[in-house]
């Protein structure tokens, strides 16, 4: 049966169905979402709860807990982290890649639900959830600045205007704000004042909380008129606050501005943020796992001239980073990558066939391909991202074959001068069933891809999916547009006179072909030596494998660097400030960095007073010379000067395995329940960790030795004055927690009264000195009676993971260090500690990614053999034939391998990729060699050698053309330096080198293989030598090429 027949016959049907296949793919290319990378995205939720003035240890065991134990009962979660520090808890939770972040969010609140009875009852607000991954770089950086205005009136724009707008966009996950300066009145009272009237501030707190409310007063009903009933309950303003009355001594009112004062100022004081040098509220704007971060950004950008318009124009709105410059140039990138690819293909088949028609239909039904696998993305919900690009370009190589293997076979017929119509009928028939078993051997490769697990596998399926569909597609293409096109534009050229060009090149063919042949002839007469070779290069190849440094991704330059600084753990604000800012003064001096925007103080990312982010946006690439880690490096350098403080760098990237933010990139975890023994052993780690040669700027998250003040009630002393240790407990907070005492609502936010002792009495430990505690006569008892006040190391932030406390050293690669060497010398530093079997030590991460996929690579690669192997098997009807094509793949992999190793590159997930598609690739050489001697034998009774000689010489032409149109399919994916290339190199290099490789070995090699099998068949089968082979016709068939 002739599939083809009633395309050829039927010339306007098939160009119309073209046609439509075309239009599909044209319109769904503008539809489909574009990204880094396949959209990805492990759901992960992050909860916040703030218990204000709570120490670190307070809130993990009454906050953090409690939160754990009832998460920690979800199905599905891979993940759960905690970090507390002062007055704030925040919670990550990650779950399995087939769960969903909205059903993740449903399960997480009522979590949350269960665990509120077990909440400390003075926590001021419910827990709150957002699905974000804190890990993750922001999307967006929005800086608000004013020369003129109070940053508390910028934040009031930022908070009531700008933020719920952005966060209602689609796609947002959290708008974060650094360097909060949130309005409130802060009332600020002199201890010593109240003392000498007899006024405790506890007295102080309860006036103030009762003179501010905002109730309901209800209405008054006439018969004919309803009025509606409001009071001057609410102050707004600091002189309201000033005039209020606390207490009457000897007759007089005593007020606030007798005993202090009230400002307006800040919420909370510790806080600061900068855009440059300037004060800035830093807005930063982070998807939902899964999101398309382009469509968001797009998104914020169309809505912000009408946010802009809202807010005084003495407010800068500037966008201080924006991730999607760089996404959107590498995709470009990778489109011009493609095109290239497609001319350079095309090229190399008008060279081979030096007819203009010949080069025409392809230059067709190649482009058509393509298009048309935009409409199965666009239908499988899939993106334009560097992976699925990068898919296409290397599609390109295969995609020609189909169609060059019709055309050469309708030549054939041409020239043996049947007409363009008999000889498409013809040539398509008997190519039919070969093209389908070809493309299906081919689909068979990326079998491991879609069998891979994790996130890996998640992100490479659509790389495999992108290719299957390319393939199916040209096979549509070749049985159909193609040998009709053959039929119209085809004509016998064989009797026509050549120039001059033409016969140039066919005699540097003749000469080349001659070469190979007096070759083929030594190698047949020294086949036991070839066979060596061959073992060897297999021997090798293993041998690479294992010493060849290892890799999970290539580091990517996007254009951003993010840092977090850190300080000591005694730190004041102030110091904290003016550190943080001499590090931005050296920041913003280097010639390749184009902005920087910073915040520092406990809250949002950074937990701790003693640390602050820092973003670094850097310009663009053709602007700069050095590669983002290059500049990490130089910066390390120059800002090592700069003392009590450091900052740790990382170039944002767009994988982001795992949830935990860390100082940099990967991440070592111990975990234990005793704390004691971790602190104890986490240091021995670190120090071990720092002195490895492989890594570089290890840092911990630890942070126990923040000076406290422990206070010791004498309970004794304290109940002969009828005083609660819950009542010294209020009044501390009263005077040092920035404790909020009253809520102030307006038509937009609500604000708050903050209540404290004045600034100059809080100092240091003397400050408990100044203050008096009421007692149940109420006489004002001096707290130094009561209590013993002790300066102890505390830790000022605990972290857990999966409920116990943990330790995460981040580190990152010295240059030139490959992941798998950091890993395995840390895993070493493991065996050799001798440490106890209670403490948990794992990778997480991008590092823990590393290791599960590692120890999948040679299974999938074993898998993919298999398959191939059980599908040739099926298609020749043998058990040997197979073993002598894929006798050809070992030459493959050491020629990629030796190509990473030769440019100091590490075999990642995408150089795999490259070793499963060159596996493809290599085999259908050796397809196109053992069917032709098949075919020569069985017909014309040729002895083996004599088949493997004949097929060698007249196969030579068409597998050097689809090695090279392969080959030049991963040229430009190689020699690109343009953004996003890092990511496409590792591919390129492995299929040029191990093509390149395998080229040679395959065509000398695998004839001798053939013989040696062929002799193994006869013995098992007990035929006679030379007798031809009773097997069914070959189904595996590639083209018939005449030389």
């Amino acid at each position: 049966m002739n599939f083809s027949a009633p395309f050829i016959l039927r010339p306007i049907a098939t160009a119309l169905l073209m046609a439509g296949l075309l239009l599909c793919g044209l319109a769904a290319y503008p539809l489909l979402p574009v990204g880094a990378l396949p959209n990805v995205n492990f759901p992960t939720i992050q909860i916040s709860a703030q218990l204000p003035g709570a120490d670190p240890q307070t809130i993990a065991s009454s906050v953090a807990t409690p939160l754990e134990q009832q998460l920690s009962q979800i199905p599905g979660v891979t993940q759960l982290t905690s970090s507390s520090a002062l007055g704030v808890a925040q919670l990550t939770v990650q779950f399995e890649l087939s769960r969903t972040v909205d059903s993740a969010a449903v399960d997480v609140l009522s979590a949350i639900n269960a665990a509120s009875p077990y909440l400390p009852p003075n926590i001021p607000y419910p827990p709150t959830i957002r699905k974000v991954n804190p890990a993750e770089t922001p999307i967006m950086l929005i800086a608000l600045s004013s020369d003129t205005l109070p940053m508390t009136t910028v934040d009031a724009y930022a908070e009531n205007i700008l933020l719920p707008k952005i966060s209602q966009v689609p796609g947002v996950g959290l708008v974060g704000i650094g360097g909060q300066q949130k309005p409130a009145i802060r009332v600020q009272v002199n201890p010593q004042a109240l003392a000498d009237r007899g006024i405790g501030l506890e007295d102080v707190r309860s006036v103030i909380a009762g003179a501010n409310v905002d109730l309901p007063k209800g209405t008054l009903n006439s018969p004919r008129v309803t009025y509606t009933l409001n009071t001057n309950d609410q102050l707004l303003k600091p002189a309201a606050y000033d005039d209020l009355i606390i207490a009457y001594r000897n007759g007089s009112p005593v007020r606030i501005r007798d005993i202090g004062t009230a400002i307006e100022g800040p919420e909370n004081n510790l806080l600061a943020g900068w855009y440059g040098k300037q004060p800035a509220i830093i807005l930063a704007v982070q998807r939902v796992p899964g999101a398309n971060v382009i469509e968001t950004v797009d998104r914020i950008r169309t809505l912000l001239p009408t946010l802009q318009a809202s807010v005084p124009p003495a407010i800068k709105v500037t966008i201080a980073a924006d991730r999607t410059a760089t996404i959107r140039a590498a995709v470009s990138d990778v489109q011009f990558t493609l095109m290239l690819t497609v001319a350079l293909v095309v090229m190399v088949i008008f060279l081979f066939l030096r007819n203009f028609w010949a080069t025409i239909i392809p230059a067709v039904t190649v482009p058509l391909s393509l298009i048309g696998t935009f409409a199965v993305l666009y239908v499988l919900g899939y993106s334009l991202d560097n992976l699925s690009l990068m898919a296409l370009s290397i599609a390109v190589g295969f995609v020609v074959d189909d169609a060059v293997v019709v055309i050469e076979n309708i030549v054939r017929h041409l020239e043996a001068g049947l007409t363009p119509m008999q000889a498409a009928l013809k040539g398509s028939s008997e190519i039919g069933f070969t093209i389908i078993s070809i493309t299906l051997s081919l689909i068979a490769v990326f079998i491991p891809l879609f069998l891979m697990g994790g996130y890996v596998g998640k992100l490479f399926q659509e790389f495999a999916i992108t290719i299957t569909a390319a393939l199916l597609l040209s096979l549509i293409i070749s049985l159909t547009l193609t040998p009709m096109m053959c039929a119209r534009l085809l004509k016998d050229e064989s009797r026509r006179k050549h120039g001059r060009l033409y016969l140039l090149f066919e005699r540097g063919f003749d000469s080349l072909l001659a070469l190979y042949a007096r070759g083929l002839h030594v190698v047949l007469r020294h086949r036991f030596a070839t066979l060596l070779v061959m073992l060897s290069t297999i021997a090798l190849t293993g041998y690479l494998y294992v010493v060849i440094p290892k890799g999970f991704f290539p580091q990517q330059d996007t254009g951003q660097i993010v840092g977090i600084t850190e300080a000591a753990q005694d730190i004041s604000f102030p110091a904290m400030s003016e550190r943080q800012q001499a590090l931005v003064g050296i920041l913003q001096k280097d010639p390749d960095i184009e902005s920087v925007a910073s915040y520092i103080g406990p809250g949002g990312p950074t937990a701790t007073l003693n640390q602050g982010r820092i973003f670094i946006v850097l310009k663009p690439k053709p602007g700069r010379k050095a590669s983002a880690d290059q500049i990490i490096n130089r910066l390390t350098r120059e800002l090592a000067h700069i003392q009590g403080i450091n900052l740790y760098m990382q170039a944002a990237q767009d994988i982001t395995i795992g949830a935990r933010l860390s100082k940099t990139q990967y991440q070592y975890t111990l975990t234990d329940a005793d704390s004691n023994e971790l602190s104890h052993w986490s240091a021995i780690f670190l120090d071990k960790l720092r002195a490895l040669d492989v890594i570089t700027d290890v840092a911990s998250d630890q942070e126990n030795a923040g000076p406290m003040l422990d206070v010791t009630v004498n309970r004794e002393v304290a109940s002969s004055y009828g005083i609660l240790p819950s009542t010294i407990d209020n009044t501390l907070d009263d005077a040092f927690g920035q404790r909020i005492v009253s809520t102030m609502f307006t038509s937009l936010n609500q604000y708050h009264v903050v209540m404290e002792v004045n600034p100059s009495f809080q100092y240091g430990p003397d400050a408990l000195k100044g203050i008096y505690v009421n007692s149940a006569s109420n006489q004002q008892v001096p707290l130094s009676t009561l209590v013993h006040a002790v300066i102890k190391p505390a830790p000022i932030l605990i972290n857990h993971q999966s409920m116990f406390p943990s330790v995460t050293v981040s580190f990152n690669l010295k240059p030139g260090v490959a992941l798998g060497d950091a890993v395995s010398a840390i895993q070493k530093i493991e065996r050799d500690t001798g440490k106890p079997a209670s403490l948990a030590t794992s990778f997480q991460g991008n590092a823990q990614a590393f290791q599960s996929s590692l120890s999948g690579t040679p299974l999938l690669i074993g898998v993919a053999l298999i398959v191939i192997y059980i599908i040739l098997g099926v298609l020749y009807e043998s058990l040997i034939h197979p073993i002598t094509i894929l006798s050809t793949l070992p030459s493959a992999g050491i020629g990629a391998l030796l190509l990473l190793l030769a440019v100091h590159m590490d075999l990642s997930v995408i150089a795999i990729i490259g070793i499963i598609l060159l596996i493809g690739i290599v085999k259908k050489n050796g397809i196109m060699l053992v069917d032709f001697a098949l075919e020569v034998q069985r017909e014309h009774g040729l002895s083996p050698q004599e088949a493997i000689y004949q097929a060698c010489t007249l196969r030579f032409r068409p597998i050097l053309m689809t090695t090279m149109a392969a080959l030049l399919g991963g040229v430009p994916l190689m020699v690109g330096t343009g953004t996003g290339s890092e990511l496409r190199q590792p591919l390129g290099y492995t299929i040029v080198g191990g093509l390149m490789l395998s080229q040679i070995l395959t065509l000398y090699t695998t004839p001798v293989v053939y013989l040696y099998l062929d002799k193994l068949g006869a013995w098992l089968t007990r035929r006679p030598q030379g007798a031809s082979e009773t097997s069914p016709p070959p189904v595996a068939e590639e083209t018939r090429i005449a030389s």
